[in-house]
This record gives structure tokens, sequence and C-alpha cells, in this order.
């Protein structure tokens, strides 16, 4: 058995560039999901799915002018979000804090900030590159009939879409959302953290591709460590708010082969607070499927002799 290997995803450098979406469907062959543009966001893939295994969410934060604001106070001065250290109002007017106003993220020359849309100028954006967790307890595994989901020598969690017959328990099973069905062919698609590049020494296309190393591959063990001391120095810096998602083996997925340096809560993120296995009842479930069988058997059988007598 290889070395545990996985992903540390530092959201505080990530730029939103999208890059390691590219380099996935380019290394995978993975297909186009359709280009969608949405009105409500500059995200053009909106989440997971079976054609989107690398997903840069974009959480564009937007605050609300302050109540006591002067009518005539310009737009490129909202109120600070509660918590990120900025100050708005009369008595604080201007620009918050560059690190309340997110990585990567500058005002203009006049200013204003980037990514102004109708609803009032966005406050921060925050960035996280998303992808299968690889659980260290995964229930996808527990309910594939087909053995089509299995564990490789590096402990990832890979489909084997030659072998997927559809049934799309996966689905369900999965406490992320991450695993979908694509609606050409019904079979399930995930990140394998490209299975193939690992067996033959290389890191996988997202990780290589990441310019600002957001995305870190390398043995699990030595990750952890890394981003321990990344949470130390950004607290040291006064982000406080900066905690890691999924590097805990005590959680109820018993820790992820992907976590994350998250810059504000889990759900901000779209993600779980608490991921539990699903499949946590399941050898309960089959004890006392299997005792009301004998309960059963005993009762056909003493009904049976019953009848003899």
């Amino acid at each position: 058995m290889a070395e545990r290997v996985g992903f540390f995803t530092d959201t505080s450098v990530c730029i939103g560039c999208k890059a390691c979406e590219v380099a996935c469907k380019e290394w995978n062959d993975v297909p186009d999901d359709g280009f969608v543009f949405r009105a409500t966001s500059y995200d053009n893939t909106g989440g997971l799915g079976a054609s989107t295994w690398r997903h840069v969410a974009f959480i564009e934060q937007r605050v609300p002018a302050p109540a006591s604001a002067p009518a005539s106070a310009p737009a490129s001065a909202p109120a600070s979000a509660p918590g990120d250290g900025g100050s708005g109002g009369p008595s604080g007017a201007g620009e918050p804090p560059a690190d309340s106003v997110g990585p990567g993220v500058e005002t203009g020359p006049d200013g204003e900030r980037p990514g102004a849309v109708a609803g009032g100028p966005v406050d921060r954006w925050l960035m996280a590159s998303d992808v299968c967790k690889h659980c260290t307890h995964a229930a996808c595994l527990d309910v594939c009939p087909t053995g089509a989901l299995f564990r490789t020598e590096f402990e990832t969690v890979v489909v084997q879409a030659d072998v997927c017959n559809g049934c799309g328990y996966c689905v369900p099973a999965c406490p992320y959302g991450v695993i979908d069905r694509r609606e050409d062919d019904g079979r399930a698609f995930k990140c394998t953290m490209c299975y193939d590049r690992l067996r033959g020494g290389l890191e996988p296309a997202c990780a290589k591709a990441c310019p600002t190393e957001s995305i870190q591959f390398g043995p699990l063990d030595e990750l952890l460590a890394r981003a321990e001391e990344r949470v130390t120095e950004l607290h040291g810096q006064g982000r406080t708010e900066a905690r890691l998602y999924g590097a805990d083996p005590t959680d109820g997925v018993g820790g992820d082969g992907a976590f994350f340096l998250l810059m504000d809560e889990p759900e901000v993120y779209g993600l779980p607070p608490d991921p539990v296995v699903t499949t946590r009842d399941l050898p309960a479930m089959w004890g006392w499927a299997a005792g009301a069988a004998l309960s059963m058997a005993g009762v056909m059988a003493a009904a049976f002799l019953r009848g003899k007598r």
C-alpha cells in the first residue's frame, strides 16, 4: 500500500482563476457542463457534478449601506461586514482594510471595488476550489452494489465508469453532495484525484495548474502539518476567522483526504458544518433485519410443526 496522499486547499490565496477546472476537464476528458452564465454570479459552473469534478466557488458577499449614512454618501464607501475589521458609517467612511476585502481583490484607481453589480458593491469575495473529499469512511463505497467504487492504493476513492450500472445509490449516500450521474447514460462520475497520473508518479492536473499554490498535493500527514502552520500564521496576522475543514480524524467521516483552509463558516461555502458518514447505521440495520428474519423463520417452523400434529 502506497502512502496516503491528498489535497490541501488554502482558500486564502485562491484568486478564482478556474485554471484547476480547466486542467481537470482537459486531462480527464470531462465534457462541458453547459457554459451557463448566472446573472446573479460570475461563477459559470455553479457546483460540483458529474461533469464538474473541480468547482471554484465564488462567494460574493454584498454589504448594504448603513442606515445612518448620508444620502449623498458615495457607493464606493460601504459599511464593512460585521467582524471583518473594517469601519463604516460617517465616522469611518472609506475603504475597509485590505484583509477585509478578501484575497486577490484590490480597489481600482477611482476607489471603487471591482465586481460592483446591481444591489450594491461587492465587499468581499471568498473563493474556494471544491472537490471530492475522498473521505476516510466513504459511504459511497458502502452502498455501491457493483464494486464500481473502490479505494485505491493511495487511499483515494475512484469510480470505474465501465463497471457502474447507474443505480445512483452513491448519490444520496455522499454527505457532501459530490457524486452525480450524467443525463446521457446515467453513470456516476466524480474526481479521481487523477488516479492515472498518481500511478505514473505525477501530481493531479488541478494542483499542477494552480498558479498560487492554493491547491497543494502530497502525503496527507505532511499537508496536515503544513495546514496547521498556515492557520497559525494567519491568526498571527489577525485573521482569526481562518480555520481548517475536513482535517479532523475524529469528525463524522473520519477526516477527509481533501481538506480546506476556510476564511468563514463552512456553511458560507456550501459545506455541511458537521458531516457524518450516511451509512453509519447500516450494521445495526442489518442486525435488526437478520434478527427479524430469524424470528420469522422460527414462527414459520413452529407453525409447520404444529400443523403436523
